[in-house]
């Protein structure tokens, strides 16, 4: 897959997210709670986006180029998108932005790049579902249960889009005019998390402690990006020394590698779980919000 050792770790925790999904999905089944296959569906949602993250579609073109390759101060990394690679160009130029928030803006382009990527994998499979349903000659108790769920697929694509449309409306702003120094969060998981929870039916006090759950949320996410850069290093520093030929000094970094990589993949995990539980907690109040 020629991913980097980051990447890898990160492969790492999404598989074990979807493992322990999918270890509940078959609980569930056994205990027949998942009788209109809606949750089996979304299981497999997830496994495609996984898959198509890093490259392990089969499909060429969805192939992620990741040789670890920094240019000024960036990933080496295409967008995939006309207007976000313009406002990257922009910003990149303009002279508003430290080597430091450069990278930080690079951050929220990717995430923004991952959102539509997601996006587009749901409609392809809500297309499908539909051409499905529509073939159905005889109407039955059972097309009731798909119509529901293709209901719910809408819901999610209306979401995600919401979010797209934010999250573009914001990187033209950031690009134009620079971060703003008050502004809340950094982390674009959770500016995206904290834009969509002022829109839910929240109360104050919930929305409150909401916001102060985010900012544990964003140190945890922060510090998981604390290791993934130590992990880069060390990763490089283990190829130069496994070329010298020092046995002791190479095993040393072996054991700093190795202690690196798992607490990359431990916090990945962790953040990875906690996003889906405050992504899940949001999208309940939107759901609360349309009735």
């Amino acid at each position: 897959l020629h991913l980097s050792a980051v990447k890898l770790a990160e492969l790492h925790s999404d598989l074990k997210i979807q493992e322990k999904d999918e270890l509940s999905w078959k609980k569930l089944k056994a205990e027949g709670l998942d009788e209109d296959g809606e949750k089996e569906a979304k299981l497999r949602r997830n496994l495609n986006v996984i898959m198509t993250k890093y490259g392990m579609n089969g499909k060429k073109d969805s192939q992620l180029v990741d040789t670890n390759y920094i240019k000024d101060g960036v990933e080496s990394d295409t967008l995939d998108d006309p207007r976000l690679e313009k406002l990257w160009s922009k910003a990149k130029t303009s002279g508003k932005f430290s080597d430091e928030e450069l990278d930080k803006l690079w951050r929220e382009f990717k995430h923004h790049k991952e959102k539509i990527r997601e996006y587009n994998i749901l409609l392809e499979t809500v297309s499908r579902t539909e051409d499905i349903h529509k073939n159905v000659i005889n109407p039955s108790e059972e097309n009731v249960v798909k119509e529901e769920i293709l209901h719910n697929k809408h819901r999610e694509l209306k979401d995600k889009l919401r979010s797209i449309n934010q999250g573009f409306e914001r990187l033209r702003k950031v690009s134009h005019q620079g971060y703003d120094t008050n502004s809340e969060f950094e982390e674009p998981r959770v500016i995206d998390l904290w834009d969509m929870a002022k829109s839910a039916n929240f109360t104050e006090k919930e929305l409150e402690s909401f916001r102060e759950e985010l900012k544990h949320f964003e140190a945890k996410i922060e510090k998981h990006h604390h290791y993934q850069k130590q992990l880069e290093i060390s990763h490089q520093k283990l190829k130069h020394v496994e070329g010298t030929g020092d046995k002791d000094h190479l095993n040393r970094n072996k054991e700093k590698y190795a202690m690196l990589e798992e607490k990359t993949k431990e916090l990945g995990y962790k953040v990875k779980k906690h996003l889906q539980d405050l992504s899940s907690r949001i999208s309940q109040g939107l759901q609360h919000n349309e009735l």
